[in-house]
């Protein structure tokens, strides 16, 4: 049987105090639920499997179930594909960095707001905001000195924040190393 290799991105673990899970038993949860080659990267749920279910809805599910049984937190987990991942990490422009100079994200998008139109949800500044929509994703950069001037912080707390999980940049191309190490 043909298995599939996947990344489960976890809204809202271990950011402020809250929702603590340990990347060690969400493992365990993960290989108790029948994922192979399970592996974590940093505290804010990111975990890499493979399995031979294919169906993204199905698995997103079956995980949201195990973490709520295991931890008794009610967190949405979003699934993203070996090649999906890829678009988005050839997507990153080379020189985004999330570093003392820039920070740059990937916006991964819940299905439900994914679609082009989002733009037109973005409060943007011009000559501050750098962002791009992707399928599944938008990419977002800003440099830190003008963070402040950022319209795009004003998506925190939003209805349409909560139906995305960010990540670094830097993160994801981690997360993608990974996948390739189990691809």
């Amino acid at each position: 049987m043909k298995k599939y290799t996947f990344v489960a991105l976890l809204r809202g673990i271990n950011v402020g105090g809250n929702n603590k899970v340990k990347m060690k038993q969400l493992k365990q949860g993960f290989e108790a639920a029948g994922m192979e080659s399970v592996s974590t990267y940093i505290n804010t749920g990111n975990v890499v499997f493979e399995c031979e279910e294919k169906n993204k809805k199905t698995l997103s599910a079956q995980l949201e179930r195990v973490i709520q049984k295991e931890f008794d937190l009610k967190i949405k987990v979003l699934i993203r594909g070996f090649k999906e991942v890829e678009v988005v990490c050839q997507a990153i422009p080379e020189e985004w960095k999330n570093d003392k100079r820039m920070k740059a994200d990937v916006l991964f998008l819940w299905e439900e707001v994914d679609d082009p139109s989002i733009m037109e949800q973005l409060e943007l500044k011009e000559g501050v905001d750098e962002v791009h929509y992707l399928p599944g994703a938008l990419l977002w950069k800003v440099d830190r000195d003008k963070f402040g001037q950022s319209k795009m912080n004003k998506l925190m707390g939003t209805t349409l924040y909560k139906q995305m999980t960010v990540r670094n940049v830097n993160t994801v191309r981690r997360i993608f190393g990974m996948m390739e190490g189990v691809e």
